[in-house]
C-alpha cells in the first residue's frame, strides 16, 4: 500500500489501475503521481521504470533521454513506448488531450513541450496555415510507403504536394450503450438523446469536444455534422442545453465510467467501442443511421518541438508495420496501411466495428476544417458547458 497526495491510502489493485490508466494515456503524469503519493520519489525511481519516467540509458544521438507526445485516452499500446525507450534509451511522456481544440490553444499558446502529437484530419490545413507543424522530410522515415496507404482516408496529411502529418489510424464516431441496463437499441443521434432524456437519465455522457458533440446534435435534427449556420447552431445548442440535466458527465474519456457502469450511453469513438465491446460484450456500439463522423488521426511534428530528432525517431519507429500492428491490436482502431492489415488476425478484419461495410460509412462526413475555428461552434459548447 502507498499513500496518495491527500493521506488516503491506496491498494496495490488500485495502484496498478492507476498505473495502466497511465500508461494508456487516460490520466495525466502529473495525475498519476499524486494519487499514488509518488511525486516525491520521482528522482529515485526514474531510472527504474522507464517509460514512466525519464531513463537512465544513453541516447546521444537523439539528443535527450526523454521525450513528449500529446495524444488521445486509450489510444496506444504501453509496451509501444516501453519498446522505443528500451531500443533507443529515450522514455515517452504521454500527454492526453479530450478534443483538437484543446491541442491548438496549447499549440498557439507555445512550449507545449511536445516533440509529436496526433491531431485529426480536419485539423491539419489549419495547423499548417498558422505554422504550427513541420513539414515532414520523408527520409528520415523510411518505415512510412505511401504507395500502402489509403488514399481516402489519408489525403489531409498532403498540403499542396508537401507531407505534414502521417496516419496513424482511421475510424468512426459512434454510440456505445449498455444493452444489460438499456432495453431500448440506440441506432441514431435523434434516439441517443431521447434515450438520454428518458431511460438513460444520469447515465448518459458526451464528449468534451465540440466537433462530435455538436456535430452529433445537428445530425440528430437532420442537419450536417460540420454545419455552421447560425440558425441550425442555435437548435443545436437547444437541443444539447435541453439534455444537459440528464447527463451523468461531460467528458471524452467516458471508458471508465462504462466499464464501471456508472454510464450506460455515451457518444463514442469506433476503436474505443471496440475495447469496450470485446472486454464486456454486453456493451454495444452502433454507427447512427442517421449521419455522424468518419475521421483519420494523423502524427505530426510541432514547429517548435524540442527534440526533433527524438520525434522522427519515434515516428519512423510507429510507421514500422510489426509495430503498428500491435498499437492496432490494443486501440482496436482500423489501420490505414494495406501492410498492417495483412498482418492482422481474421477477426479483427471481419468485426464491424473495427471496419464497418460500406452501407454503415455512407451517411457519415468526415470533420471540415472551418469547425475547429468558427466561433459560433466553440461559443455554443462553452454556453453548453456552463448552463
Amino acid at each position: 500500500m502507498t499513500k496518495g497526495n491527500d493521506d488516503r491510502i491506496i491498494t496495490q489493485k488500485q495502484f496498478a489501475d492507476e498505473l495502466l490508466r497511465y500508461k494508456r494515456g487516460s490520466v495525466s503524469r502529473r495525475h498519476f503521481l499524486g494519487v499514488t503519493g509518488l511525486g516525491l520519489a520521482t528522482a529515485i525511481l526514474g531510472g527504474r521504470m522507464p517509460g514512466l519516467f525519464a531513463g537512465s540509458a544513453f541516447a546521444q544521438d537523439l539528443g535527450t533521454t526523454q521525450m513528449s507526445i500529446a495524444t488521445w485516452p486509450n489510444y496506444h499500446d504501453p509496451a509501444t513506448f516501453e519498446a522505443f525507450t528500451e531500443k533507443t534509451g529515450v522514455a515517452v511522456e504521454v500527454n492526453v488531450f479530450g478534443s483538437n481544440e484543446e491541442m491548438l490553444a496549447k499549440l498557439q499558446a507555445g512550449a507545449t513541450g511536445w516533440d509529436l502529437f496526433v491531431p485529426t484530419n480536419y485539423t491539419i490545413s489549419t495547423y499548417q496555415k498558422l505554422g504550427l507543424i513541420e513539414e515532414l522530410d520523408l527520409s528520415r522515415v523510411p518505415n512510412f510507403n505511401d504507395a500502402t496507404q489509403a488514399q481516402r482516408f489519408t489525403h489531409e496529411g498532403k498540403i499542396d504536394g508537401k507531407t505534414y502529418a502521417l496516419p496513424k489510424n482511421w475510424g468512426t464516431t459512434g454510440i456505445a450503450y449498455n444493452s444489460s441496463k438499456l432495453k431500448t437499441p440506440v441506432t441514431s443521434w435523434k434516439q441517443f438523446f431521447e434515450v438520454a432524456e428518458g431511460e438513460a437519465s444520469g447515465r448518459t455522457m458526451v464528449h468534451d469536444y465540440q466537433l462530435t458533440t455538436i456535430g452529433n446534435a445537428l445530425v440528430a435534427l437532420d442537419f450536417s455534422f460540420n454545419s455552421v449556420k447560425p440558425e441550425e447552431l442555435a437548435k443545436a445548442e437547444e437541443l444539447l442545453i435541453k439534455v444537459k440535466p440528464h447527463l451523468f458527465a461531460i467528458n471524452s474519456d467516458y471508458q471508465p465510467a462504462m466499464r464501471a457502469t456508472d454510464a450506460w450511453l455515451t457518444m463514442c469513438w469506433g476503436n474505443d467501442g471496440a475495447q469496450l465491446h470485446r472486454d464486456m460484450p454486453e456493451i454495444e456500439f452502433r454507427l447512427g443511421t442517421d449521419g455522424g463522423e468518419v475521421w483519420c488521426d494523423f502524427f505530426a511534428i510541432p514547429k517548435d518541438a524540442p527534440h526533433k530528432e527524438a520525434a522522427y525517431a519515434l515516428l519512423n519507429f510507429l510507421m514500422d508495420p510489426q509495430i503498428a500492428v500491435k498499437e492496432h491490436l490494443a486501440n482496436g482502431a482500423p489501420t490505414t496501411d494495406s501492410r498492417v492489415k495483412a498482418l492482422l488476425p481474421q477477426d479483427v478484419t471481419s468485426n464491424l466495428i473495427v471496419y464497418p461495410d460500406e452501407a454503415s460509412l455512407t451517411p457519415l462526413e468526415f470533420g471540415a476544417a472551418v469547425t475547429l475555428t468558427d466561433p459560433n461552434r466553440a461559443e455554443v459548447m462553452a454556453r453548453f458547458k456552463s448552463a
